[in-house]
């Protein structure tokens, strides 16, 4: 998906979210009604500075415009997934999540062998999980479909169901991400 098909979707879905106009969110932006419109179709090329305008006219992080749709589980591999380049720098950021408002997030670094599967029950209602593989391979996510993941990848399930977490190989490292509404 492009980078404007994305934005496209994102300030559709975001303005649809707070039930605003085409022309109440160009208003306050300060941006005009057909701009706005051409946009939300994928057409133009958009400056940083009229998507920060549309970011606070509909009251979201910048971030929000670069994410997909999400769905109950998500998946990006390494090297994929919405990113900026540095113009002055060998630099690049790929998006991987954002935090809902309101929301609380703990992080842990793992560490696990081969031969014993962590099979989790399912955490408080809302609970959702991310994961980055940083070392070996892995069996990751919903027990009934899980994922292998390499180093690099990235997974986001929903952890107020039963999942998993088994090594692949010895010595394997994740980043595991766990977020609480």
């Amino acid at each position: 998906m492009t980078p404007i098909t994305l934005i496209a979707q994102s300030l559709t879905r975001e303005r649809q979210r707070t039930g605003m106009s085409l022309g109440e969110v160009a208003r306050r932006a300060g941006i005009a009604k057909s701009t706005l419109s051409q946009l939300e179709a994928g057409n133009g090329n958009p400056s940083l500075e009229t998507l920060w305008s549309l970011c606070v006219a509909l009251n979201i992080p910048f971030a929000r415009l670069m994410e997909p749709e999400i769905s109950k589980m998500q998946v990006i591999r390494r090297g994929e997934g919405p990113s900026v380049t540095a113009e002055q720098a060998d630099y690049q950021a790929i998006l991987l999540a954002t935090c809902p408002p309101g929301a609380r997030r703990d992080i842990y670094l793992l560490t696990t062998q081969p031969g014993s599967e962590r099979l989790s029950n399912p955490h408080s209602p809302g609970s959702v999980e991310h994961i980055i593989i940083t070392q070996g391979k892995a069996l990751v996510g919903l027990s009934g479909s899980p994922v292998e993941l390499s180093a690099g990848d990235y997974i986001c399930y929903p952890a107020d169901e039963e999942h998993v977490f088994r090594a692949l190989e010895a010595d394997t490292m994740a980043l595991l991400i766990s977020e609480q509404n």
